[in-house]
């Protein structure tokens, strides 16, 4: 029998094993920003230069919490499928309002405040295959 884990809490341990380095403040209202504020949202903000960022959005879509994906720095950056990303000259803003110091970051905001940030790398290796299907003796 495998064990199923739910999608929040699989992007929360994923973001988690990830050095939380993060200028963003904690508690802080996000920026003004075009979308109206759902009561729990992730925020992925982000650039062209970040590389793949395909397994970090696949877990972030999985976690069933409406995403607001914010392209900084002038250069389009592709966002999944049914996200649309916020480009401009208004994103670059809102992500140096933030302070945010390494893209990718990702926001999990409540009631428009943030809750917790992550910044950096997302290597997609979790180390968490083996708690799905232990390994027989």
């Amino acid at each position: 029998m495998s064990r199923r884990r739910a999608p929040l809490l699989t992007l929360l341990l994923a973001l988690g094993v990830m050095p939380a380095q993060a200028r963003v403040r904690l508690g802080e209202p996000l920026p003004a920003h075009p979308w109206v504020s759902a009561g729990r949202e992730v925020v992925v903000v982000y650039s062209h230069d970040c590389g793949d960022l395909g397994d970090l959005w696949t877990a972030i879509v999985a976690s069933g919490l409406p995403v607001r994906a914010v392209n900084a720095e002038d250069i389009p950056a592709p966002a999944p499928t049914g996200v649309n990303a916020w480009r401009g000259e208004e994103a670059t803003a809102f992500a140096r309002t933030l302070r945010v110091g390494t893209y990718p970051a990702v926001l999990l905001v409540q009631g428009g405040r943030i809750l917790n940030a992550w910044e950096g790398t997302f290597v997609g290796d979790l180390g968490l295959a083996g708690l799905d299907n232990p390994a027989q003796p």
